[in-house]
């Protein structure tokens, strides 16, 4: 029970692995803001089910990144319902594979409106309450594309470099206030977005490159998300940890 009596807010959890930290998260004992973009039956069923499983409180709030508007009214509204937020993390993100000179800018735009102004809009919100409590985590998901460079993910890979950078300086100015901030870039994960987004033969090829030999299961990288909401981390910010298997 690392998070017993802690309150989190989780966004893009309704699959992959943002919805493999909301079911570690509330073993755990955290009540959780679940956030995502639509409203679906089988999520709210999801949340239900884990809300009386593990006894704790979760509060689904639907809004959609891409709309500033929506970001501010939904962080209203977890405003309105505490006062207290522990831990952040911003999970959601959207991905886009093509060529550099193929890539338009209208892509950038709407690649980064999401995977990092969003995360700027809602971390200036969210962590007001953090600083005025004078305590709090927050963990912002990334990508090893990052880092890797790989081929056709000029937009994604350069909207979560800059997602770490942010992250980083954040940590600076927010530590006085003893609010921690770090990243994690996830490898190769078994999601349906990666499925989607990954060609079988690139698959094979960076399979060959990861020394463990294998991909994540998103319980692998939730696990990790955990220990950086948990009093274990209480030492650590401005950190990227890589979650890769050795890629």
């Amino acid at each position: 029970m690392l998070l017993k009596h802690k309150t989190s807010i989780i966004t893009g959890c309704n699959r992959g692995i943002g919805l493999e930290i909301l079911k570690t998260f509330s073993q755990n004992g955290s009540s959780v803001f679940a956030c995502c973009r639509k409203s679906d039956p089988k999520f709210l069923e999801d949340c239900k089910i884990m809300s009386e499983r593990f006894e704790v409180e979760i509060f689904p709030i639907f809004f959609d990144l891409s709309n500033t508007e929506e970001i501010k009214n939904a962080a209203d509204e977890i405003i309105d319902k505490t006062d207290s937020i522990d831990v952040l993390v911003n999970n959601s993100g959207v991905i886009q594979t093509s060529l550099f000179q193929m890539t338009k800018i209208e892509d950038y735009i709407k690649i980064f409106e999401v995977n990092f102004f969003s995360y700027v809009n809602f971390m200036q919100r969210i962590s007001k309450l953090m600083i005025k409590k004078k305590t709090g985590s927050i963990i912002n998901i990334s990508s090893s594309s990052a880092h890797e460079g790989n081929l056709g993910r000029s937009a994604y890979a350069s909207s979560k470099s800059s997602l770490e950078t942010l992250s980083k300086v954040a940590s600076r100015e927010l530590g006085r206030y003893n609010v921690r901030i770090n990243s994690i870039a996830p490898g190769l994960t078994d999601t349906k977005m990666m499925r989607d987004s990954t060609p079988e033969k690139y698959l094979n090829e960076a399979l060959s490159r990861i020394s463990l030999n294998r991909i994540a299961s998103p319980i692998e990288i939730a696990n990790v998300v955990l220990f950086l909401a948990s009093d274990l981390s209480s030492y650590i910010t401005g950190q990227t940890i890589r979650v890769d298997g050795g890629m």
